[in-house]
């Protein structure tokens, strides 16, 4: 199996990920999943999915996830970074417990999976960090969130300028609220604008702000993907892509 494409997916198991994940199996990929639970992917997908229990706050996870891909295949194709989670909460409210984990998931995680994936990528190679419309934008009692998309929009800038000369492209895309249960229990905590309905508010929020009167879907997160990390899209790097539906038209 040593000429399969490989590509790794942190939190590639459920959500946004599992979207991402189906969709390279789809085209072929092996996929490995580094994650914190086990959700038994490989008995659906068979040998195509791998998954290691990986802490994405921890430096020496992601260097394991690259390691395997390097031992069992030989390559590693596309690394994704998607682990992550969204959490309102006023900046009254906001203790260093709480920024220190938010910032330590959704944006060192990144920062370290882009490092392990630097070390081992050869030409061609593709990053991809699954940012937000969080990460063009601020909200009201979001600011955490807000600020960890905003860097991982400039991480994927200034590595794009880095890694561009060893002819390894670096993007993001910025999805707006797709309806994933970690999402829906998100938007139903005490400060999220969907406290109390949160599948009503994703309805208006599409109608009142939508070009296309929806709101995107995880497969369709994972078709960008898919794109970014083909020859298709050879000549993008540095761009943070906004999957939104019209939300915020650029």
């Amino acid at each position: 199996m040593g000429k399969d494409k490989v590509a790794i997916v942190t939190g590639g198991n459920r959500g946004i990920g599992l979207g991402i994940t189906k969709a390279f199996i789809n085209a072929g990929y092996v996929v490995i999943v580094g994650a914190r639970q086990d959700l038994k992917l490989s008995n659906i997908f068979g040998d195509r999915v791998i998954f290691i229990k990986t802490d994405v706050r921890k430096e020496d996870s992601h260097h394991s996830l690259v390691d395997i891909a390097i031992k069992k295949f030989g390559n590693l194709d596309v690394y994704i970074n998607n682990a992550g989670y969204s959490f309102w909460k006023p900046i009254s409210e906001i203790d260093d417990a709480f920024l220190g984990d938010l910032l330590d998931t959704n944006l060192k995680g990144y920062f370290w999976g882009c490092k392990a994936a630097a070390k081992v990528m050869k030409s061609k190679g593709s990053i991809i960090n699954i940012s937000s419309l969080a990460g063009k934008r601020g909200s009201s009692n979001n600011s955490a969130y807000v600020a960890s998309k905003f860097g991982v929009n400039g991480l994927t800038q200034s590595l794009a300028k880095e890694l561009g000369p060893r002819n390894i492209r670096v993007n993001a895309v910025c999805p707006v609220l797709i309806s994933t249960d970690g999402l829906i229990e998100a938007l139903d905590m005490d400060y999220a604008p969907g406290k109390g309905d949160p599948s009503t508010f994703i309805l208006n929020f599409a109608k009142s702000n939508a070009a296309l009167s929806r709101m995107p879907t995880a497969s369709e997160v994972g078709q960008t993907c898919l794109y970014l990390a083909s020859d298709k899209s050879s000549a993008i790097t540095g761009q943070c892509i906004n999957i939104d539906c019209g939300v915020l038209p650029q």
